[in-house]
C-alpha cells in the first residue's frame, strides 16, 4: 500500500508541474512519459484543465507497444 501511495502522491504533483517528463508525440499527440523510482513508467497527457494518466507501466514494458492500437 505504501508504494501505491507514493505513486499517487507523485502523480498528484502533476498539478503543480504538468510538463515534466519526455514528450512522446510520435506515439500520441501531447503524450509524455516519466519514470518513477526506476520501476514504473507513467504515460500521461496535459489538457487545458487537467492532466490525464493514460498508463502506468511496470518493469520496462514497451511503451510503444502499449500505444500501437490507440
Amino acid at each position: 500500500m505504501a508504494y501505491l501511495e507514493r505513486i499517487e502522491r507523485f502523480c498528484a504533483n502533476f498539478t503543480d508541474f504538468p510538463l515534466r517528463g519526455a514528450r512522446r508525440d510520435e506515439l500520441r499527440p501531447r503524450l509524455r512519459t516519466i519514470g518513477f523510482e526506476r520501476r514504473i513508467t507513467i504515460a500521461f497527457h496535459v489538457g487545458a484543465d487537467a492532466v490525464t494518466i493514460d498508463r502506468v507501466l511496470y518493469g520496462g514494458r514497451d511503451v510503444e507497444a502499449m500505444f500501437d492500437d490507440d
